[in-house]
């Protein structure tokens, strides 16, 4: 499992922050990445976890197509990706990086269907893709996703939207088949919560998530304190 992490004002709280990642044993860095807030934090990032630890960024849609030759320059840093550089509908640019820049483009708010992506790969504009199972309409659509990211030679990983104790396990499962080439998003629970409502929620032990093996979901719910969170329920009977 890889961390994602923010972007930073000073550099040394973005480096201690990062230490503490990899402290905890995260085994791949994302950096946020913006204009202004790039280069240099890439720069320093690389330096402090090394050449063999991966690395790579997301810029949230935040650069241009103009931007090629600014983005060119993290190449130097032996990224995994560059993610999501562009506005998510703006495809021809993204295809207009790839051939600009050596670092692969990753696409993720981009893709959220199947057709989608199978038009961003045909354009050259996606390769390698983030798969988030929220963003692309469920499990379905996302094992659809890394089927056709399978047969197209496309790695493929396995994003995160802050799920609780139930998507972070669904997200293990969706991450153990084949094609989840890269390490994924699935943070440890404690990152985001201070008490999950499932009663064994996913840890990072080793730089590794378990792969849930129990019949059903995976996991079992915390009634006590999803009950103690509850603020009205709805009965519905057929």
């Amino acid at each position: 499992s890889g961390v994602s992490v923010g972007i930073f004002d000073d550099v040394e709280d973005l480096l201690a922050a990062v230490q503490g990642y990899v402290d905890d044993g995260y085994v791949r860095i994302k950096l946020k990445i913006e204009p202004g807030a790039d280069i240099d934090h890439v720069a320093a990032v690389r330096d402090l976890i090394g050449p063999d630890t991966p690395l790579q960024v997301d810029a949230n849609t935040a650069y241009r197509r103009t931007d090629g030759q600014h983005l060119a320059r993290l190449d130097e840093f032996d990224l995994l990706l560059i993610e999501q550089p562009l506005p998510e509908e703006d495809i021809v640019g993204h295809a207009r990086l790839a051939a600009e820049v050596e670092t692969p483009i990753c696409l993720d708010e981009s893709l959220v269907s199947a057709a989608g992506t199978a038009d961003a790969i045909e354009l050259g504009a996606c390769e390698i893709a983030n798969i988030k199972p929220g963003r692309v309409g469920g499990y379905l659509e996302a094992i659809r996703i890394h089927d056709l990211c399978v047969q197209r030679d496309i790695p493929v990983w396995c994003g995160g939207m802050v799920e609780t104790g139930i998507g972070r396990a669904a997200n293990a499962a969706l991450a153990a088949l084949p094609g989840f080439t890269l390490p994924g998003d699935i943070s440890a629970s404690t990152r985001f919560y201070a008490q999950d409502i499932v009663t064994d929620p996913i840890q990072i032990i080793g730089g590794h998530v378990t792969v849930p093996t129990v019949a059903g979901m995976g996991f079992d719910i915390d009634l006590d304190v999803l009950d103690s969170v509850t603020t009205s329920t709805t009965t519905i009977s057929f």
